[in-house]
Order: structure tokens, then C-alpha cells, then sequence
């Protein structure tokens, strides 16, 4: 090495050194190791940052408003206990209800009153984890819930089966749909991919990247070739409209979609009002032939 060569050599040194030692990269070097450890934390406890369950036992609804409605128990392969209810109703036709992430079956009780009245009878299950079911929710045990559920009715039943899925259930509605065809598939304030909503959510965090379970909607609908129906709420602030309309544009034909025009994420179904159930029923008389 020459002599200026190793001048300039130590110029650089004793200025990456200098800068090392200031305070303001000593900060800097502080603040990564903090982002580092924030993102091994949220990589480990995800599920607790993902999932929002009301494990409270959820009693069968009494009154007469709801008689014939019945609670159900079902175990999954895995040996998990799920609670469910199950409505039938005046039509040949079930709604299996795959509600959404918060809560339980028993926060979703007006809504299917309003379903039931229009003749089609409802049966929504608690994911593990959910009103009383045993265990704790991951996708892959959603999906096994669901697929529980379904075939429960198939061999108990007789009566067509469309899915309807509600924010998180729309992730499983696809995956059920994906291994057991149903007659009609309803997806209501759902998502193309899990890794959209959470880098939404959290848009300082690269949470797509560190997603487990990534309910990947987008990329199973190809393989669904039922009628489809997406409704979404154009003021939805916790899974935009976008995120809907981009389920709805992976689908096959036939397919509909319904924007409900002042409806956020969960007052849905009440600011739809009358013209959400009429479309609703519309919908699966058309495509089920129902009279």
C-alpha cells in the first residue's frame, strides 16, 4: 500500500469512527436493536396480535323468536370440541355462517334472525378457541373446523349448502369451498390475502413477510366455479373496499358484486338494511332455483 493510499485509507477510518462514536449514530444503532427485538416479539405472539375470540360459553337463545334453533356439538379430527348452533329453517337451504374474528356466535344472533326470515335455515360454528369451543385458533384449524362442520351436515341433512363467509370467515369460506364444493358462496367484508389486511394494519411493521397464517384468498378462487356473491362496505376501515373487490375480481363468472353504500366494517347488514337481505335472497333464489 503507498503512502497515500494508506493516508486515505486512515482519513476513512477516522471518519467512519468519528461517526461511529457520535451520538446521534449511537441512537440509531439503539433504535435498529429495539426494531429487531419488537419484530421477534410479534413474530412469536402473532396469533395474540391476529385473532380477537370470546371464548365465553354462549347459552342456546330461549324465547320463541327462535324456537327450533339448537346448540350443537361437533369434534374435529384433532379431538377439539366446537359449540355451534343450528337453525333449520323453511327452505331446503343451510347458510353455514363462518363469522369473523372478534366475539362469538352469539354476538352475530340478530343477523341470522333476519337470514332465517327469509325461509333458509343457518348454522354458524365457533372456531376453537370461540364461544365455549375448545382449543385456540390458527388457520389451519379454522380450516379443519369448517371442513368438521360441513361434513356434519352433508351426513346429517339434506339440504343445499351455501357458505357465507364474514371478514375472517371469508378466508375459511374459500378454503371450505376449495374441498367441498357448496351450491353458492357468499363473501361478505372479506380480503384477497391475510398479509394485505395485517400490512395495512400495520404499515411501520413489514407484516406480510411475517404472517404464519396468511388465509391467501387470491390465489384459491380460480378453483372455485360455484356462483359467487362479495358484498362490501365502501366505508369499511378495517378491511377496505379495495381489498374486497380484488376477491371479487379473482372469481370465476357467474358473480356479483355489492357495495353497500355508508356501511363500515361491522354495521354492515343493518345500514344494508332491507335492499341487503332482498339481494341476499335474490342472489340464491336465482342461482339455487329456489320458488
Amino acid at each position: 500500500m503507498s503512502s497515500r493510499e494508506f493516508k486515505a485509507f486512515s482519513m476513512l477510518d477516522n471518519l467512519m469512527n468519528f461517526f461511529l462514536r457520535h451520538p446521534f449514530f449511537r441512537i440509531l444503532r439503539i433504535l435498529a436493536v429495539l426494531y429487531v427485538l419488537l419484530l421477534a416479539v410479534i413474530y412469536l405472539f402473532q396469533r395474540k396480535l391476529q385473532y380477537f375470540p370470546d371464548s365465553s360459553i354462549v347459552p342456546t337463545p330461549a324465547g320463541n323468536e327462535f324456537r327450533g334453533l339448537e346448540t350443537i356439538e361437533l369434534v374435529a379430527p384433532d379431538g377439539v370440541r366446537l359449540a355451534n348452533w343450528y337453525w333449520p329453517g323453511s327452505l331446503p337451504t343451510t347458510l353455514v355462517i363462518f363469522h369473523g374474528n372478534a366475539g362469538h356466535r352469539g354476538h352475530r344472533l340478530e343477523w341470522l334472525a333476519d337470514l332465517h326470515r327469509l325461509g333458509y335455515g343457518t348454522f354458524i360454528l365457533d372456531y376453537r378457541g370461540y364461544g365455549g369451543s375448545e382449543g385456540s385458533p390458527s388457520e389451519q384449524g379454522l380450516y379443519m373446523d369448517a371442513e368438521t362442520v360441513i361434513r356434519w351436515l352433508k351426513a346429517k341433512t339434506n339440504t343445499q349448502l351455501v357458505y357465507f363467509g364474514e371478514s375472517l370467515g371469508c378466508g375459511v369460506a374459500v378454503e371450505a369451498a376449495c374441498r367441498i364444493p357448496p351450491e353458492t358462496l357468499i363473501l361478505q367484508s372479506g380480503f384477497a390475502s391475510g398479509g394485505d389486511v395485517a400490512q395495512n394494519a400495520y404499515p411501520f411493521l413489514p407484516a406480510r413477510w411475517l404472517l404464519t397464517d396468511r388465509y391467501d384468498s387470491v390465489s384459491k378462487m380460480q378453483a372455485i366455479h360455484c356462483p359467487v356473491l362479495v358484498i362490501h362496505g365502501d366505508q369499511d376501515s378495517i378491511i377496505p373496499m379495495r381489498f374486497g373487490k380484488a376477491l371479487f375480481d379473482s372469481a370465476n363468472e357467474p358473480k356479483e358484486w355489492f357495495p353497500v353504500v355508508g356501511a363500515n366494517h361491522n354495521d354492515l347488514p343493518w345500514v344494508g338494511g332491507k335492499e341487503y337481505l332482498k339481494r341476499i335472497d335474490s342472489f340464491l333464489r336465482q342461482h339455487l332455483k329456489l320458488k
